[in-house]
């Protein structure tokens, strides 16, 4: 059984006449493994088929998919969908999912292998068919594990915006969906709004011929899922508000809007599916100031099984008010770490957005100030990649763009902006 924990970080100090409260929310997923069982699993894999996936891309295409159906449990569920303007179901033949097996997978890598690349892009599509077909089989209860891969390497030209705007809300809540993009013409903001909706990953593949062992890897992470459906159900006083429920690690995600109401006080908010992990969520409530010396709960954090009211672990956020100006002024490392990483993401966002418009000396600000965030916070991994954009002088720290960059730098860098890095330290409480 998983086995789940809640710990929070925070400064509960606040100076006289304050009113803000943050907390990091550290949620802990362990245990034994044990994987769920195969009937409450289902998997979907996606394939960009579009006349784009042409001139060679086609065929890492077809092994990454293969290498994903290689690496299905015997008994999960599955089905492959090849995508272009529409959405067709080339296994099974008969549009529904069917176990794995070693007949179904032979079968389904056979169909695979047939795979051509010719027509539009559609997403939507795609991920309406495949909503369509958990929908359709029921897999085990409502309980079950249902998770897609979505492969495309271009833009979602041949679906109208309400369109996609439609299918995207009818499949919000029906699947986890993990997103790549491969090469340089697929639009990072498009298929980072698909992950976001879905609860998955999105990451980018420079090369083609590095799918297959990012496909293997992804469905060997959803096989290891063990709980499908789980919820931040958090509460706040009558006179409070809250200002936001943010995933903060291992990558950003504003959960705010996605709020189910429970009662007048209390909210959940969805994290998908979990195996055996650790992720973080920042909380930040406006409660009404006290008296010097007063305490309250500002928000209470439960994780809970949406539908159940089963509750699998709880954690206080409280507020104290203090005329020592030496314990209401700290700011909790791990509070101000996570808010230095959301600085981050928002200030490479802005950044290549200034740049693409032409407007240089915005998109130099932005980006040279990423570049020192990312130093301080340790993040050496979007740090090599603000280098690929922009140069710092040494002696000075003054920053000015690169005049050529390769495009698979800029959408690395834009891709992964959400990506965050722990503390160098885990910070005492």
């Amino acid at each position: 059984m998983t086995d789940f924990t809640i710990r929070v970080d925070q400064n509960k100090y606040l100076p006289a006449g304050s009113q803000e409260v943050h907390g990091i929310i550290t949620v802990e997923a362990s245990g034994p493994v044990e994987r769920a069982p195969v009937a409450e699993a289902a998997e979907v894999i996606i394939i960009d088929t579009s006349g784009s996936m042409a001139y060679g891309k086609i065929a890492d295409a077809r092994k990454a998919a293969q290498a994903a159906i290689d690496t299905l449990r015997d008994g999960v569920y599955f089905a492959v969908i090849s995508g272009d303007h529409q959405a067709e179901v080339v296994f099974p033949g008969t549009g529904q999912l069917v176990p794995a097996d070693a007949q179904s997978r032979n079968a389904a890598k056979a169909a695979v292998s047939q795979l051509r690349a010719d027509g539009g892009t559609a997403m939507g599509r795609w991920l309406r068919r495949a909503a369509d077909l958990f929908s359709a089989h029921q897999v085990g209860h409502p309980g079950a594990i249902r998770h897609a891969i979505l492969l495309t390497d271009g833009k979602n030209e041949h679906e109208p915006a309400p369109e996609f705007d439609a299918n995207l809300t009818y499949c919000t809540g029906k699947f986890v969906c993990d997103c790549r993009g491969v090469g340089t013409d697929w639009v990072v903001a498009e298929v980072r709004r698909i992950g976001s909706a879905l609860l998955g990953s999105v990451m980018d593949v420079r090369r083609p011929e590095e799918l297959e062992a990012d496909f293997r890897a992804m469905t060997e992470a959803a096989m290891g899922k063990t709980v499908a459906d789980v919820a931040l159900r958090v509460w706040t006083p009558r006179a409070a508000t809250l200002n936001f429920v943010k995933q903060v690690s291992p990558a950003l995600e504003d959960l705010t809007g996605r709020r189910t109401e429970v009662d007048a006080l209390t909210g959940d908010y969805p994290t998908g599916a979990w195996g055996g992990e650790s992720r973080e969520y920042h909380v930040s409530v406006r409660v009404p100031s006290g008296n010097v010396g007063q305490e309250m709960r500002a928000g209470l954090v439960k994780l809970v099984i949406p539908g159940t009211g089963q509750v699998l672990a709880s954690g206080n956020i409280l507020a104290q008010w203090s005329d020592d100006p030496v314990q209401s002024t700290r700011i909790n490392p791990r509070v101000a770490h996570y808010t230095g990483q959301q600085e981050l993401a928002s200030l490479i966002q802005e950044g290549l957005q200034a740049r693409n418009d032409g407007n240089e000396e915005l998109a130099t600000a932005r980006l040279g100030r990423a570049r020192g965030i990312a130093q301080q916070a340790g993040n050496e991994e979007t740090a090599k990649l603000l280098d690929k954009v922009i140069d710092v002088d040494p002696e000075t720290g003054t920053a000015r763009l690169k005049r050529v960059v390769d495009k698979a730098d800029e959408i690395a860098l834009d891709t992964r902006s959400v990506r965050t890095v722990r503390m160098r330290k885990d910070p005492e409480n």
